[in-house]
């Protein structure tokens, strides 16, 4: 009698994506961070560091935002390897981190108004329009407390699923991704204070080595898979910035 095993499910967005993600998204959150270290960290001093150094500031902010986004692959990859023996933590976690992450992204988008409203205003002008629209209601005030909590939720999961080893190194990873909920969250924070640096620096430790693993376990990709991976993030920019 012949007993037909399931074919493994393929995992999406796939290892190439979740590898990078885990590689590049802390990176690229250190990266915008540092650019903007020595600025005050709430509104009225970031909208001045804008004024000052316009080039300097888009690029910070875009480095953060760039690194968010890349944050969700990760937290996939890394909840699939928790779920294997604490399912309801991995979905908890990566459901609670990723609605954080949206939280974010939203944030960034707010803040980059902002930043235009020094050009078209002033600078004096438009730190008085974010001062009075602050504390305006958006829906995604209801994941605030996610953004903080879903790193923790997510580093218990790993804890116990012994997702980054069962030995000191892995309670170390396990301890330095939960410092991630220390990162301050709100429009135009700077998030340059030595805590913000200390729970990025975490996120680093915790995901860029499972990220070299993920990606030395990975398939070799196609060949054709790459030359149209390359060609289309400069396409898709031009495009974009076009309109």
């Amino acid at each position: 009698m012949t007993i037909n095993h399931p074919a493994p499910r393929p995992t999406l967005p796939g290892p190439w994506v979740e590898g990078v993600g885990l590689l590049l998204g802390p990176l690229l959150l250190i990266a915008g961070v540092l650019a903007r270290l020595g600025e005050s960290d709430f509104f009225p001093g970031q909208l001045a560091a804008y004024a000052a150094a316009p080039g300097r500031m888009i690029l910070s902010y875009s480095l953060f935002a760039a690194g968010v986004v890349l944050l969700w692959p990760a937290v996939t990859s890394l909840a699939r390897g928790i779920g294997l023996s604490h399912p309801g933590w991995a979905r908890w976690g990566a459901t609670l981190v990723i609605l954080g992450l949206f939280g974010r992204v939203f944030h960034a988008g707010v803040s980059h108004l902002a930043f235009q409203l020094v050009d078209v205003l002033g600078l004096p002008a438009a730190q008085k329009a974010v001062e009075t629209t602050y504390g305006a209601f958006h829906v995604f005030k209801a994941v605030n407390l996610f953004i903080m909590t879903g790193w923790i939720v997510l580093a218990v999961g790993a804890f116990r699923a012994k997702a980054f080893g069962a030995g000191p190194v892995g309670i170390v990873r396990c301890l330095a991704l939960a410092l991630a909920a220390g990162l301050p969250l709100g429009v135009l924070k700077g998030s340059s204070d030595p805590i913000s640096l200390v729970a990025l620096l975490g996120l680093a430790v915790a995901l860029i080595p499972l990220g070299v693993t993920v990606l030395k376990q990975a398939p070799a990709p196609r060949w054709w898979a790459v030359a149209l991976t390359v060609a289309l993030v400069p396409v898709a920019f031009v495009l974009g910035v076009s309109g």
